[in-house]
């Protein structure tokens, strides 16, 4: 279950006896690498209390809309849009109902109407009433709105009755809860991303360098393992660990990164990185002193990773992201015909390096798309998606 490494699962607890189980389903989500959050309804901890969720989780548990102190920051709207996965386990037919009418009478259906990431349901509850034609029908519809429904199990029940309606074991919802993340959109593909900034020596103790992060390519790395690919990721210095299944190539400056990307062909190239343009004309072999009022630094341009490896032969399918403080979609598509790309992802610099969202616009030849705020691992999947409808039309 590698593929819940640093995803965020929220763990939802409708009111019902199943919900005991929730506790061997948080810590085997957390097990597998997952943030877990726990929201529970008021009839759910009748059932199992609030503590034992929170020793289990390691976090606070959240059981009020309103929450004076919460939702003086609009809480309610951050938690859903922190969530990769929504996972209600057990879902009541109580809590299918209000789902499907779209009330958000509480946290948790507040939370599930709010979401930006994926909404599963675990439903718990008698065979009889799983069984009932409006149970249905709430069902169908919240199928029909993109909702997963894992589950029910069948045997003996809690009333006495043997059937449907048993809620999955918990190491059946984690596995399916990984199994989210995991896609093979990129199977079998050689995918190369860049990520981070680079540095370019003045003297063995200073550089020329950015604010870039590296989150967003190291973001997108993971989604495309998820999605089947062999990554290479060719990263600058930052402060973040490496993606596990993939291969991590540490560079320093843009000609480095550049050799890096040239000895690593691809069927794919995702160019995130925050390249240097410019590097001294000259690195100095000692520490520059302060010997002068003024200092005058001349800077040579370095090669163009991107537009390169665009020109390369056999080339790969070519993605490149634009940064701006300024006109960023006019700069954007600027550089996807300049360079000769096959997609860009517009954003502003300033809202996107160091934190953890952002939103993008991603343009090619002859259409863009707009992809809304949202976390930068939420938005990497959302990206690895759109890249690769678009290397599917031009197969």
């Amino acid at each position: 279950m590698q593929s819940l490494h640093n995803k965020r699962v929220i763990l939802g607890l409708s009111g019902g006896i199943a919900a005991y189980k929730a506790a061997e389903l948080c810590r085997l989500l957390i097990k597998a690498g997952a943030e877990v959050r726990v929201v529970m309804t008021e009839g759910a901890q009748a059932f199992i209390t609030p503590l034992t969720l929170q020793a289990l989780s390691g976090q606070r548990v959240h059981t009020d809309l309103l929450d004076a102190q919460a939702e003086a920051a609009m809480g309610h709207i951050e938690l859903a849009r922190w969530a990769d996965l929504i996972l209600v386990a057990p879902a009541s037919a109580s809590f299918l109902a209000r789902l499907a009418a779209g009330e958000g009478s509480d946290l948790l259906s507040t939370l599930c109407l709010a979401r930006r990431g994926r909404l599963a349901l675990a439903p718990a509850m008698n065979q009889a009433m799983w069984h009932n034609a409006a149970t249905q029908a709430n069902l169908l519809t919240l199928r029909q709105r993109g909702v997963e429904i894992w589950g029910p199990a069948s045997g003996a029940q809690a009333c006495g009755d043997v059937g449907l309606g048993r809620m999955l074991e918990p190491e059946a919802l984690a596995q399916h809860a990984a199994d989210c993340f995991a896609n093979g959109l990129l199977a079998g593909l050689r995918v190369t991303l860049t990520a981070g900034p680079t540095r370019e020596a003045l003297d063995p103790v200073r550089y020329l360098s950015n604010h870039s992060s590296g989150k967003m390519g190291y973001a997108l790395a993971q989604a495309a393992v998820e999605a089947g690919a062999t990554v290479t990721l060719i990263s600058g210095p930052t402060q973040l660990a490496a993606p596990e299944r993939l291969q991590l190539i540490p560079v320093q400056s843009a000609a480095e990164m550049l050799q890096a990307c040239q000895q690593h062909p691809a069927d794919l190239f995702i160019a995130v990185a925050a390249v240097a343009d410019y590097r001294p004309a000259a690195s100095a072999p000692h520490k520059l002193k302060k010997d002068q009022e003024s200092m005058t630094l001349a800077l040579v341009r370095n090669p163009d990773i991107l537009a390169t490896m665009a020109a390369s032969t056999p080339r790969p399918f070519c993605v490149g992201f634009a940064a701006e403080t300024q006109d960023s979609l006019r700069y954007a598509r600027g550089k996807l015909q300049a360079k000769g790309l096959d997609l860009i992802f517009a954003n502003d610099a300033t809202a996107t390096f160091g934190s953890d969202e952002t939103e993008a616009v991603a343009l090619w030849q002859d259409g863009e798309h707009p992809l809304a705020r949202a976390g930068k691992a939420q938005l990497a999947r959302e990206m690895i998606q759109l890249i690769a409808a678009r290397m599917a039309l031009r197969a």
